[in-house]
C-alpha cells in the first residue's frame, strides 16, 4: 500500500546506546534514501545509572545528560526522561539528580521533551515544577482492560498512553475510538514477554524498588521460557508482536502513527537490528549495518 501519513518511532536507550545513536543519526540524515520515507523518530527514551525516579528497566546509562541533550537538539528529536518508578514517596520528589534532569532537558529543548511516568504524585510535581514538558503514561501500569485503557487516554495530562501489549491486537475496539484518542495512543511493537503473563506488574515493582536502592532479590520470571533471554526471533513470534506489515497495512490505516520499540536492557547490536527491520530499507540494511559495525570505537556487544 501506498503510505501517504507518517510513522513515528519511539526508540529506547537515550543514555544507555548514545554511541550508537551518535553514528546512527548523521547516517539517518545524510542517507535518508537508504530509510523508509514513510517513518521518522518521534523520540529516543532513557534514564541514566542509578536514577532514583527510573523504572521500566533498570538503566545502565552512563553518558553526560548535557551531551545526551545537545546529540537530541542537533538532530530535532524529542528526549523522554524514563521517570516510571512506581513507587515514588514525597521524600523522594527532592532527589538533586533527578531534579537536574529536569532542569537540563527542559531548558536545552529543540523539540519539546517528555517525561514517561507512572506515579500520579510525581507527574504533579513535575507539572508545577518543570512546566514545558510533555508526558506519556508509562506501559509498566500493564493497564490489559480496554475501558481502562480508554480511561486512561481520556486523561488530558497526557500527550501519549503505552497501552500493555496484549491489548495491541484488539483491533476492533481500537478501530472504534475517535481519532483525538487514536492519535494518543502509543503501541510497544517487539515484546518478548510471555504472552499469558500474571506477574507482570511485580517484575516492574521490583526494577522500581532496585531503582530507589532498596535490597532485595530479583524476579524471578514466570515464563515458561525465561532462560533464552530476549530473542527478536521469539518477539516476532508474540501474539503481540506489530511487525512492518501490521504497521502498513492494518494500524495506519486505522489512523495510528506512533509505536514504541523496547530494548534500554538489550545491547547496542540488537537495537540496530531494530533500527534496521522497522526503519530501513531492505536493500539497504547490509550498507547501513556495515556502517556502524565498522565503527572500531562502537561497543555493539
Amino acid at each position: 500500500m501506498e503510505q501517504k501519513n507518517k510513522i513515528y518511532y519511539h526508540l529506547p536507550g537515550l543514555f544507555e546506546f548514545y554511541n550508537l545513536y551518535s553514528e546512527f543519526l548523521p547516517l539517518f540524515r545524510k542517507h535518508r534514501e537508504y530509510f523508509y520515507d514513510w517513518c521518522e523518530i518521534g523520540s529516543i527514551y532513557g534514564a541514566p545509572a542509578d536514577c532514583l525516579w527510573g523504572g521500566g528497566r533498570v538503566g545502565f546509562g552512563e553518558e553526560s545528560p548535557l551531551k545526551v541533550v545537545e546529540l537530541m537538539k542537533e538532530y530535532g528529536i524529542s528526549a523522554r526522561l524514563t521517570f516510571s518508578n512506581s513507587l515514588i514517596t514525597k521524600e523522594h520528589l527532592s532527589d538533586r539528580r533527578c531534579n537536574e534532569l529536569c532542569r537540563i532537558f527542559e531548558q536545552n529543548s529543540y523539540a519539546n521533551n517528555g517525561i514517561i511516568i507512572y506515579s500520579d504524585l510525581l507527574l504533579d510535581y513535575i507539572k508545577e515544577s518543570y512546566p514545558d514538558f510533555y508526558f506519556v503514561s508509562s506501559t509498566t501500569k500493564v493497564i490489559t482492560d480496554f475501558a481502562k485503557f480508554t480511561d486512561e487516554l481520556n486523561r488530558v495530562e497526557f500527550r501519549y498512553v503505552v497501552p500493555d501489549f496484549r491489548l495491541n491486537k484488539e483491533i476492533a475496539k481500537l478501530t472504534d475510538l475517535p481519532s483525538e484518542l487514536k492519535s494518543k495512543v502509543e503501541f510497544l511493537c517487539n515484546e518478548c514477554c510471555w504472552y499469558g503473563c500474571y506477574d507482570r506488574k511485580k517484575c516492574y515493582e521490583n526494577v522500581s524498588r532496585k531503582s530507589l536502592g532498596e535490597e532485595c532479590e530479583d524476579h524471578i520470571c514466570v515464563s515458561p521460557d525465561a532462560g533464552r533471554g530476549y530473542r527478536f526471533s521469539d518477539a516476532m513470534k508474540n501474539p503481540g508482536f506489530i511487525g512492518i506489515d501490521d504497521i502498513l497495512n492494518v494500524y495506519a490505516p486505522a489512523g495510528f502513527s506512533n509505536f514504541k520499540i523496547e530494548g534500554r536492557s538489550l545491547g547496542s547490536a540488537v537495537i540496530l537490528e531494530f533500527l534496521l527491520y522497522y526503519m530501513t530499507k531492505p536493500e539497504y540494511q547490509l550498507k547501513v549495518r556495515e556502517e556502524i559495525y565498522l565503527d572500531s570505537m562502537l561497543d555493539l556487544f
